[in-house]
């Protein structure tokens, strides 16, 4: 395993279309510590409410998702791909931005396994999610 730097993880981020189309952004990036932090800017398009600006579960999912794929792949070195994603909604997210914190647990030969913590704004826990994804 070869790990890459924040350059090389933010220029992989930005590489998908859907990530783009969202706005994520690379937050953070610890190779060695095996964490990474993704940011999402809350947008009326990305609401679950056409009155208030309330994260869509969907949004989370994904946000959690992106954060752990991009833990494992910072560590590894190249693209993975998600095998199982769970998510614990704990409490509606609001406000305008979110980040994910993304905390690999075990990088086996061919999976890895790692947490994700969804905070919003103000600092409270909104989700959490473990993911299994491909090492290879």
């Amino acid at each position: 395993m070869s790990a890459i730097g924040f350059d090389a993880l933010a220029a992989m981020l930005a590489g998908s279309p859907l990530h783009r189309l969202l706005g994520l952004e690379l937050d953070a990036c610890d190779a060695e510590a095996g964490t990474v932090t993704i940011g999402l800017p809350l947008r009326p398009e990305l609401s679950r409410s056409p009155d208030r600006l309330e994260l869509h579960g969907g949004m989370t999912a994904t946000l959690i998702d992106v954060a752990g794929v991009s833990a494992v792949a910072m560590t590894v070195g190249h693209p993975v791909s998600t095998i199982d994603l769970r998510v614990d909604y704990l409490r509606l997210g609001t406000g305008e931005r979110f980040a994910a914190t993304a905390q690999a647990l075990r990088l086996g030969r061919t999976i890895g396994t790692v947490d994700v913590q969804v905070h919003d704004a103000a600092g409270a826990l909104i989700a959490v999610g473990r993911g299994k994804f491909t090492t290879t």
